[in-house]
């Protein structure tokens, strides 16, 4: 049975302008970038509140959960985590000041090189980012949900395939 046609969107209206406007120009690649960037806003908009009910911005939910996958004992230096949160290191500074008054990580000097120091997630922060990923998991389904199950498969392929078009892989995670 064939799909049904999707409604027009905000995006058929800004193409279908500026065609209009700007016959003499390529204004397809709207279509596709257009809608991943509304679709990218969008999505952060559904995220962010289920950090915020575990008392987390969308940055510290990083910090924590970057963290939490390294395995035990959940340590990193402040430039590894800068690096796997693509956060300069000032700003990677003030997240983890945050968290470090609220009781979620913990400083210390490094094992390793005295001059060196690492953070580590406390037990109170890993049940947290525990609990916070437990709910985020819930919530990415719901909103895959939107799609068919050969949708979300397609989508997939299609971003694994582009993704390193626009980035570098990472050496590690």
């Amino acid at each position: 049975m064939p799909r049904p046609q999707p409604r027009p969107d905000r995006i058929d209206l800004v193409v279908q302008a500026w065609r209009r406007e700007r016959p003499d120009l390529d204004v397809s690649p709207q279509q596709v970038i257009g809608r991943l960037h509304r679709v990218a806003n969008h999505l952060t908009d559904e995220l962010v509140p289920v950090f915020a009910r575990h008392g987390l911005t969308e940055g510290e939910f990083d910090v924590l959960a970057t963290l939490r996958r390294t395995g035990p004992p959940y340590a990193r230096s402040p430039g590894d985590l800068a690096a796997h949160t693509l956060v300069t290191s000032g700003g990677m500074t003030k997240r983890i000041d945050r968290l470090e008054r609220g009781g979620l990580v913990t400083r210390r000097v490094s094992d390793t090189d005295a001059r060196a120091r690492v953070v580590a997630l406390t037990d109170r922060g890993r049940q947290v980012v525990d609990a916070a990923f437990t709910d985020h998991m819930a919530n990415e389904r719901r909103l895959l949900d939107a799609l068919d199950p050969a949708d979300q498969a397609a989508l997939e392929r299609v971003l694994r395939a582009w993704l390193p078009a626009l980035e570098e892989p990472p050496t590690t995670d």
